[in-house]
């Protein structure tokens, strides 16, 4: 049994993911790291880092809990801990808001063992194209039911690819960056969950 919950939506412009970071140019990570540095020595320059990511991270977070009181109170928890761990930082070439989404998935990862219930996997219908598009003709004459059917069978570890990549249209490198993988490490275990679920659907079908 799955440790996570599907959960399909209507699309919401508000609570859309803004990716603006994954373009984000060598100049502008260098300024970013410059102001970084400024607030290891004085975390009041962490303001301007602060209001840059903190909706991103919240709608991250919102996406994933789907209680806005909840998400906020982790948000506060992700910030806090960014602030703490200052000084820890190092430079690595990718955005700050790597560092922050991979802090604010383990706060929510945390959350959900401690209260021991489901996380919430929240699409749109449409969004299941862009997994079926992947997958071409060896889906193409299943269902959708027997797709959902098969998502809700993959270890969460495996769903969160899924989610990053199809739901929320993440480039392989800002998977990279948040799993603290490499590129071509999140492409491999992309296409070999893909593979998974082809698997899963055909396994199900022949048990109907």
């Amino acid at each position: 049994m799955s440790n996570f919950a599907l959960k399909a939506k209507l699309a919401k412009r508000s609570m859309h993911m803004n990716h603006s970071d994954k373009t984000i140019s060598v100049k502008a990570i260098e300024s970013e790291w410059q102001e970084i540095l400024a607030a290891k020595d004085n975390p009041t320059f962490f303001k301007p880092i602060y209001e840059r990511y903190y909706l991103r991270i919240f709608r991250f977070i919102y996406k994933r809990v789907a209680d806005e009181s909840l998400a906020a109170d982790l948000c506060s928890q992700v910030f806090t801990k960014a602030i703490q761990k200052l000084d820890q930082y190092q430079f690595k070439g990718v955005p700050y808001s790597a560092f922050l989404y991979r802090v604010a998935s383990n706060e929510i990862t945390s959350h959900f063992r401690k209260t021991q219930k489901n996380r919430i996997v929240s699409f749109e219908d449409a969004q299941l194209n862009n997994i079926t598009e992947e997958m071409e003709e060896a889906i193409s004459q299943h269902s959708t039911a027997d797709l959902l059917q098969a998502l809700d069978e993959l270890p969460l570890a495996k769903m969160q690819m899924i989610e990053m990549r199809f739901f929320e249209k993440r480039s392989f490198k800002e998977i990279a960056e948040i799993m603290e993988i490499t590129e071509s490490n999140a492409k491999v275990k992309t296409y070999r969950i893909l593979d998974k679920l082809k698997k899963i659907i055909v396994a199900n079908k022949n048990m109907k």
